[in-house]
Formats: C-alpha cells, sequence, structure tokens
C-alpha cells in the first residue's frame, strides 16, 4: 500500500475522532456546532456555481483574499464568488468582508467528501490561501479539470520539515498546482523542494489591506468611550502548550503606575471570559468591551471581548503588541498595527511572519522584545517619548508602502493561466 492509499484510508475513520473533537470544541464554543453537516460531505442547499473559489482557513487567511478577490472580480466580473474555511471565526469574517459571497465550511479531506463538493459548485477555478495542502483535495480538483492555485504561499522551516518526511505524498499533490505565488523568495524554495512547480514570488497580499471605513468608525466609538488616556493594545494573545500570554502580558503590568489603559484581545473568543477573570484575580480594575460603558478613569484593563474588530482596536493604540510571539505560536498579523501607523512590539517567537518581522524592525518601524519583562519596559518609555513613536510610526507607514501590490501580481497571474488553460 502506498502513502497515499494509506492516507485514503485514514479518513475512514478519521471523522469519527473529528465529531469528538468538534464537540469538545463545541463545550466553549457553540459555533464549532453549526453548519455540522458542510464538513462530512453532506449536500450543500443551493450551492453557487462556477465560481472563484477561495478556501481560507480561518481569520488572518480570509483577511488576506479579500484584496486578492477585489482585483480578481475585475478580471473576471461575471463570476460569483464561493468562500470556504475551516473555522467559524474565519466563517464570519468571510460573511461580513464578502456579503455577496457564498460561504461555507471546507470538507474534510475524504476522497467522497471532496467528490460531493466539486460535483455540488463546478467551481471556475480554485485558490487555498497560504499553506492549505490537502492532498486529496488537490489531487480530485485536478481529476475534476478544476484549476487550482496557492496563494500568498508561505512555508517555515519546520513545517518544511515536517512536510519532507512526507513528502511521497506531497510531492505529487503539490505538481498538480496550475501555479504557486510565494511571499518570499526563501518560502518558494521551501516549496519548490516539497514539489510545487510553476513557482512565482509575488510578495504578500496582507501589505495591500488598509483598515475599512467601518473599523475608523468603531474606533472612533471606542476612543469616545475610553477618553483622552494613552492605549496599549495587546492583539491576537494566545494559549500555547499551557503557556497563557495575557498572563504573561498582564502580570508584568502589575509593575506599571501611569494612566494608561492595558487593552488584551485574545485571539479566541473561548478565552474572553478567562482574560478577564485573570485580569481581576490579579488585582486590575478591569472592564469588557461587550459591557457597552465607557471605560472608567480608574479602569487599567480593558478586555477586546469581540471578533473582527482588530483593526479598531489597533486605530485607538499609542504602541501595540502582536501576540502569538511571546509564546511559541509563530506570531499573529504584524501587518495589521504597522498598517495603523502604530509603534509595535513583537516576541521571539516569529516563524509565520519571520520576513516581515525581520523587515519591519530594520526598516525602523516594529521593535523585538524577549520577554514580558521587556515588553512592559519598552511600553513604559515608549509611552513617555512622543518623539521615538512617531519615528516609528513614519517608519511603519513608509514599510508598508514599500511592500504592497502581491494582490494585483497573483491575480494577473492566476488570470493569465485561466485564460490560458481555456484557448
Amino acid at each position: 500500500m502506498n502513502i497515499r492509499s494509506f492516507y485514503t484510508r485514514l479518513w475512514d475513520i478519521a471523522p469519527f475522532f473529528i465529531r469528538r473533537y468538534l464537540k469538545k470544541r463545541g463545550q466553549k464554543n457553540a459555533a464549532y456546532l453549526a453548519h455540522w453537516g458542510e464538513r462530512f460531505g453532506e449536500p450543500y442547499v443551493k450551492p453557487v456555481k462556477g465560481a472563484i473559489w477561495v478556501h481560507a482557513v480561518s481569520v488572518g487567511e480570509t483577511r488576506a483574499a479579500e484584496p486578492l478577490l477585489q482585483v480578481l472580480r475585475k478580471h473576471f466580473p461575471d463570476l460569483p464568488i464561493l468562500m470556504t474555511q475551516m473555522t467559524p471565526t474565519g466563517r464570519e469574517t468571510a460573511q461580513k468582508l464578502l456579503p455577496d459571497a457564498q460561504c461555507r465550511y471546507l470538507p474534510y479531506d475524504k476522497p467522497a467528501y471532496i467528490r460531493q463538493f466539486l460535483k455540488e459548485h463546478k467551481p471556475c477555478f480554485g485558490i487555498l490561501m497560504e499553506t492549505e495542502i490537502w492532498p486529496n483535495l488537490m489531487h480530485e480538483c485536478a481529476n475534476a479539470g478544476v484549476p487550482l492555485f496557492l496563494a500568498n504561499a508561505r512555508l517555515s522551516e519546520k513545517s518544511q520539515r515536517g512536510y519532507l518526511k512526507i513528502r511521497s505524498l506531497v510531492e505529487p499533490a503539490m505538481q498538480t498546482l496550475s501555479g504557486c505565488y510565494a511571499q518570499t523568495a526563501a518560502d518558494a524554495e521551501r516549496l519548490h523542494l516539497i514539489g510545487a512547480s510553476n513557482v512565482h514570488v509575488c510578495g504578500n497580499s496582507k501589505y495591500d489591506i488598509a483598515p475599512p471605513p467601518s473599523a475608523k468608525q468603531t474606533a472612533s466609538a471606542f476612543k469616545a468611550r475610553i477618553g483622552e488616556r494613552p492605549v496599549v493594545v495587546c492583539g491576537s494573545t494566545r494559549v500555547y502548550k499551557e503557556q497563557n500570554e495575557a498572563e504573561m502580558l498582564l502580570k508584568a503590568w502589575q509593575g506599571y503606575h501611569g494612566d494608561a489603559l492595558l487593552v488584551l484581545v485574545p485571539r479566541h473568543p473561548e478565552r474572553f471570559d478567562e482574560v478577564y477573570e485573570t485580569a481581576r484575580a490579579l488585582g486590575f480594575k478591569t472592564q469588557k468591551r461587550s459591557d457597552g460603558q465607557p471605560v472608567a478613569p480608574d479602569t487599567q484593563v480593558w478586555v477586546g471581548d469581540s471578533m473582527g474588530e482588530m483593526f479598531a482596536y489597533y486605530l485607538c493604540a499609542d504602541v501595540a503588541f502582536v501576540g502569538g510571539s511571546l509564546v511559541d505560536a509563530g506570531c499573529q498579523n504584524i501587518i495589521e498595527p504597522i498598517a495603523c501607523k502604530v509603534p509595535t512590539l513583537f516576541g521571539a517567537s516569529i516563524y509565520n511572519f519571520a520576513d516581515t518581522c525581520k523587515g519591519a524592525e530594520a526598516a525602523g518601524a516594529a521593535k523585538q522584545i524577549f520577554s514580558a519583562q521587556e515588553w512592559h519596559a519598552v511600553v513604559s518609555r515608549w509611552l513617555l517619548n512622543e518623539e521615538e513613536r512617531k519615528s516609528y510610526a513614519d517608519a511603519a507607514e513608509a514599510f508598508v508602502g514599500r511592500h504592497r501590490g502581491a494582490s494585483s501580481k497573483m491575480a494577473d497571474l492566476i488570470a493569465e493561466s485561466i485564460r490560458r488553460q481555456i484557448r
């Protein structure tokens, strides 16, 4: 039995365990129990057909797909949009950003599920965002004549080592792609080594994202609630292997004695109440964004218990920290606060955004710290030094400006490939 046959056989038993996992997640976040059948190959009601299909696993990938789709609409103005995700937060984000798109979960990688999905939708072509490598999906698209592209593609050294261990499974799947559009030259080389061909370095479409008018309106409402105080935003904080990033930051913040408001925005909604209770247990006067009340002058911590408002939080900030980097989760999207022209800090773990983090620091647009205590020290210094903050803000604006344009490059290459295949 070859490795792909073995992989496919595993999907005969995997759904049982996945259902148990989803039920467990559903105990903390009921959204995981909704739209259950979409994940397991059940027919979809009124499926859109002949669409531009984009698969974006969660929130970050969905946001990165938006500017790419804006350009693709110009190339293919008559095609509808189909968006697929794997997480409730990704689905919710897609519904807000792309209200005219059909949004649903992508079925798991069991061949029967994938065939049902492709038979229902008959997409014109598909785009997988970032590092979504599903061997059966890729082979079934090739069998069905659906051109498939990997866009905004990135691959860390750690992920590359993992894929190389199962190269005989991954390489044939990668060779089915009609195009692979990497963020950096290093990503392109690593993708090539696991089997991708027709690889182009296009950059990162996340640089093409700008705060929408709705985020600016929400930020104005936040500022009205907060008042004239300095604001320190810690965005997308994570818990990773029992290390609680928000708790680390809160303990360090106990040494702060100024009037700045610390805003903590957990990455996952099931952590909202936990962060609120942790802050209170550590002695902080704490409020939630969801209470709808003005932030009291003596409130020290404000918990951002909302989804889809990260730009609004960053637009309120005098200083930002990007979560997932003090714990070993590889860093969340550092481009968002930089695009908001906010002096930005990030931790030691940056493998998801290594080139961006290094480039931003070299450009003077962000700074790396290596502990919560160092974070506290730098934030305290920056809050007292407006000139230093302005220097970082100006450098951030210039840094983002130099890296825009990836969406147009990828869309042009996709359109050229599709037209060539139609001829």
